[in-house]
Parts: structure tokens; C-alpha cells; sequence
């Protein structure tokens, strides 16, 4: 819940900090002329659909996070959420249903698939998957029939044992 804070008050203080910025802009020109060079483009997790299930935070590096998105994808960012990545584009599920870091390896990231919530728009997933390098590779661990993983947690005492 801390982790959903910090994510929300940083969103909330460059919501802020940007509204105070266009209001002290009177003149529509300047204004107008500034956006018409901004070229669109997909900077995270926010994409048509939008949900996101869970957020894990680097034990050991505050500025790397992984977002999972129970619409599409797991996201990264080290850089506390400037820029993003989408690091599970090629795994046969699309739909995160939670994330976590193991606590005593950070580059060791375990998704559970298939978002744990009810409806037609939902996917479904194929089980538990591991990445042993920051999310640049995967490997299903099992539970392929699974279908919505919620919750994992990973043992502090042994690397070895996640529960689901």
C-alpha cells in the first residue's frame, strides 16, 4: 500500500506542478506554438484500458519499478517512472495479474498471469513466470491452467519458495 502512496503522490505533485505551469501562461500563442512541436508517443503503462493490478518497487534501487498492467503487459522504468519499457511483449498471456522482486536478488522477478478480477473485459493468463535478468527473458514456471494469479510472495528466508 506504501508503494500505491508513493506512485500516487508523484503522479499527483507533476499533475499539480503542471497545472500551475499553464496557469501562469496568459498568452495562447506561446502556448500553441510550444505543443506544436510535441510529437505523441506511448511513454507507459497508461495505454486504452489502463488497469493496473500491481506495482513492484526495487528493494535495492528506488528508481526501478515494474508495473503490471492487468489490460497488457508488465512495464519497467529506472528511471522512477520518466520513461518506460514494456518487458513482457512475447509471452503467450498479455494480462498481469501481480508482480514482485525477490527481495534477496532484485534482478530476479517473478508475474503471475491472468488479473485476479471479474468481467468480460478480462484475460486470462497461463501461470507463473520467472526472470532471472531484470525481464529480459522469461520462463513459465508452471500453472498454466491457473487462469488468474492475484497474489505471489516471495520467502525472504529462501529465494527458492514463492507462494501463489
Amino acid at each position: 500500500m506504501n508503494q500505491l502512496f508513493t506512485v500516487y503522490l508523484l503522479i499527483s505533485l507533476n499533475t499539480v506542478s503542471i497545472a500551475e505551469s499553464t496557469a501562469q501562461t496568459n498568452n495562447s500563442n506561446t502556448t500553441a506554438q510550444a505543443v506544436k512541436s510535441l510529437k505523441l508517443r506511448s511513454i507507459g503503462p497508461a495505454l486504452m484500458g489502463g488497469r493496473i493490478a500491481d506495482i513492484a518497487i526495487s528493494p535495492s534501487n528506488s528508481s526501478t519499478w515494474y508495473v503490471a498492467a492487468g489490460s497488457g503487459n508488465l512495464w519497467k522504468t529506472t528511471n522512477a517512472g520518466i520513461t518506460w519499457q514494456p518487458v513482457f511483449d512475447h509471452q503467450s498471456s498479455y494480462s498481469i495479474g501481480t508482480v514482485t522482486i525477490d527481495p534477496n536478488n532484485p534482478e530476479t522477478v517473478w508475474v503471475g498471469t491472468g488479473e485476479n478480477v471479474s468481467g468480460r473485459h478480462v484475460g486470462w493468463g497461463d501461470g507463473i513466470y520467472k526472470s532471472t535478468n531484470g525481464g529480459k527473458t522469461w520462463e513459465n514456471n508452471g500453472l498454466k491452467n491457473s487462469e488468474h494469479i492475484g497474489k505471489n510472495l516471495n520467502d525472504t528466508r529462501n529465494s527458492q519458495v514463492v507462494f501463489l
